[in-house]
């Protein structure tokens, strides 16, 4: 099978796949302990805002699927976050925007704070021929997800004693429909983590960390294989991923034949 040519009905398909894993990411926190972490999930037109009240970073805090159709639900959308006094990113893609878009965002007080890659390819059909010191299993149960947590942790630049908040925050993603958790040992050890989210006929690559003192030895090339290659299996028809622009991430992803398929523009207020 050939890879498809990006066009503007795959490019929808890719979006849209992004927004659902996403949705079902955060909606699984939400989930948790009676909307502890305080998510709420507001749409305004096609587009939707995510809002973490216990989490502030950009990424948790993020509006998807704004397009020209949406203009006239700007206002809307910085109001729902004026309110609850948080700082939020817009995700521009280059899929039904125009210059009065990006016109209007700049008049409303917004500016381009940066870029992101999204990524796309076809599923690996050959199993990966992995190094020998290099074991993957995908995760079932709550002792194997424990190290997912920790090595999420510290491989997110955190110290260890801030691992229950990744348990916290993850842990309704085990077993959960259309996501599969995955463990990669470096000689006998839990060393990486990554995660594939599968919806419609588009698998999502995310999640991905590497414990520090186990970084350079293909851990996450390795899963990106094994992910791909999951992904053949299962039968999905493409395989989609992001990563920020020019990054190692992105250059693992391309290396294992994964192109870019457009670069995303975040927008945040002044």
């Amino acid at each position: 099978m050939r890879l498809p040519v990006v066009n503007e009905e795959l490019a929808r398909r890719i979006q849209r796949s992004e927004i659902e894993f996403f949705h079902s990411r955060i909606s699984s926190i939400s989930e948790r302990s009676n909307n502890i972490a305080g998510v709420e999930i507001k749409r305004a037109g096609n587009a939707i805002a995510f809002y973490i009240q216990s989490m502030p970073w950009g990424l948790f805090n993020s509006v998807k699927g704004y397009s020209d159709e949406d203009i006239d639900r700007l206002e809307e959308v910085m109001t729902f976050y004026r309110e609850r006094e948080r700082r939020f990113q817009l995700e521009i893609d280059p899929i039904g925007v125009s210059p009065k878009l990006f016109r209007h965002l700049s008049e409303s007080g917004l500016f381009q704070e940066g870029f992101h890659s999204v990524l796309y390819g076809l599923p690996g059909m050959e199993a990966p021929e992995l190094p020998p010191e290099i074991k993957i299993r995908q995760i079932y149960d709550e002792h194997e997800f424990d190290h997912f947590a920790g090595i999420h942790c510290v491989g997110s630049g955190m110290d260890i004693i801030h691992k229950h908040h990744f348990a916290n925050n993850n842990i309704g993603l085990l077993n959960r429909p259309g996501w599969r958790l995955y463990l990669a040992y470096w000689k006998e050890e839990p060393a990486a983590v990554a995660v594939m989210y599968g919806s419609g006929n588009i698998a999502s690559l995310t999640l991905a960390a590497t414990a520090p003192q186990f970084r350079r030895n293909g851990l996450q090339t390795s899963l990106l294989k094994w992910r791909m290659h999951e992904a053949y299996k299962a039968g999905y028809e493409l395989v989609v991923a992001q990563a920020s622009f020019g990054s190692q991430s992105q250059n693992n992803m391309e290396r294992v034949g994964l192109q870019m398929a457009w670069t995303r523009g975040v927008w945040i207020p002044h």
